[in-house]
């Protein structure tokens, strides 16, 4: 069968690759998997605002429910929303249906335990292992054992949540929200108005093809130009199921993971908060942030890229805070997944408690030059071993010395290899990456 999970969750062209019956057997081997299916057993399902949800959900509930085990039905929430309510209503297991940052033609199958965390991949491996083998041996209840659909109108739970755990009204602040036209397109703006902030709402409006259309975390500079344009303070731009964040400060800049969680971890630092200052970021995370933390008497701790790893070594290593470049940041204090609207909460928090703007807060680290090319390979496992492409590393390796450094990695998702390269002189990382490009193009490329 393959491997049906990659980094995060199932994912696929919804109805080519991810079809309405394979979120059936899902849903039928996911009850089967994480829950007792005894009376009152219960999976919370969300999803995002793409087209395909609507059948991805009937097929996956349909599954659930022939299983025996009720459904708390979430409707359009955040992947984070997901996780904090299935923890929240006490249900054995939740569900998102949403593809993150991806075209509205993809779309995804995340589970997340009744603690409200991804599933290990152990657990994993169990669905696998029996959706290879064929679900058709698993149990069919009949008559009232059947499990039935509960809507849960539990939005507004979550958001009085989101609430919670910020310390400051945001008067004065003119912040610019940018939906994505995604699951933050209620939320979001709900929560910045109640909490005093003059928001400005872009892209959010969906209308089931629109999300991450030329907008969202992913295409920041459409949040830079509003910003500018209303002279606001500053811009916080979210994916499309608003488990990622990207913002903007007053002058246009962009502030990334990076910076968010140097911002953020340096204040819980000073407040005493920070667990024996750990701080958890993968090897994607830019030098001058890797710098800027030992400045600060930070112990960062590296995962390999992957918000599933940096969740592991949190736990592992008792961190409240981690998370990626990309903006996937967890405040494991608050909650069990990186949450894009809790992470912009924080980060105002701090604003309004330090009393500086983002653009002073921001010089907490300077941003070395880097530099990131994809390059389609038939076997994207292959540069490992190859000796002309480790001999290429060798040589940029040496040529950045001390001040800079060389990354390959394979994409979890597509047969690609990431070359990065990061230093101080521009000019040289070009040349660089170019070279090694060229080398793996040649050995590898299709």
């Amino acid at each position: 069968m393959g491997s049906l999970f990659g980094t995060d969750g199932v994912r696929g062209v919804a109805n080519a690759d991810l079809t309405p019956e394979l979120a059936f057997r899902l849903g039928r081997v996911g009850a089967y998997v994480l829950t007792s299916r005894s009376p009152g057993a219960r999976i919370a399902v969300g999803k995002d605002t793409r087209i395909s949800g609507d059948m991805l959900e009937a097929a996956l509930i349909s599954g659930i429910l022939s299983m025996g085990v009720d459904v708390l039905r979430l409707g359009v929430i955040s992947t984070p929303g997901v996780a904090y309510l299935t923890k929240h209503l006490r249900a054995d297991a939740g569900v998102m249906i949403s593809a993150s940052h991806n075209p509205v033609e993809d779309n995804g199958i995340k589970f997340f335990g009744g603690d409200g965390f991804k599933l290990m991949d152990d657990v994993e491996e169990r669905i696998e292992h029996i959706l290879a083998k064929g679900e058709e041996s698993l149990p069919r209840p009949t008559g009232d054992k059947v499990g039935r659909i509960y809507d849960e109108p539990a939005v507004e739970t979550y958001i009085r949540f989101l609430l919670s755990t910020v310390e400051h009204r945001m008067e004065g602040l003119h912040v610019v929200l940018d939906c994505a036209n995604g699951a933050a397109s209620d939320i979001a703006p709900a929560v910045f108005e109640r909490l005093g902030a003059k928001v400005t709402v872009i892209h959010a409006d969906p209308d089931g093809v629109n999300i991450n259309v030329g907008c969202g975390s992913t295409h920041p500079h459409v949040v830079q130009r509003t910003v500018l344009q209303h002279d606001a303070d500053l811009g916080l731009a979210f994916d499309g199921d608003a488990d990622r964040l990207i913002a903007v400060d007053a002058t246009g800049q962009v502030i990334d993971g990076d910076f968010i969680m140097a911002i953020c971890a340096k204040a819980l630092k000073q407040d005493n908060k920070l667990t024996d200052n750990k701080l958890v970021a993968t090897v994607m995370s830019n030098l001058g942030f890797v710098k800027a933390m030992e400045q600060e008497g930070i112990d960062l701790l590296r995962t390999a890229v992957g918000d599933r790893y940096v969740m592991e070594r949190m736990r592992a290593d008792k961190a409240i805070l981690g998370g990626e470049q990309s903006g996937h940041i967890i405040f494991l204090n608050h909650t069990t997944t990186g949450d894009g609207i809790l992470t912009a909460l924080q980060l105002v928090d701090v604003i309004v408690k330090s009393g500086e703007p983002l653009t002073l807060l921001r010089n907490v680290m300077v941003r070395y030059p880097q530099i990131l090319e994809n390059v389609r390979v038939r076997d994207k496992h292959a540069w490992r071993e190859n000796t002309a492409i480790q001999a290429a590393l060798k040589q940029g390796e040496d040529v950045l010395g001390d001040s800079g450094r060389v990354l390959v990695r394979e994409s979890g998702t597509e047969s690609l290899v990431r070359v990065m390269v990061e230093g101080p002189e521009e000019t040289v990382l070009h040349k660089v990456v170019g070279d090694i490009v060229k080398v793996v193009e040649a050995e590898l490329g299709v």
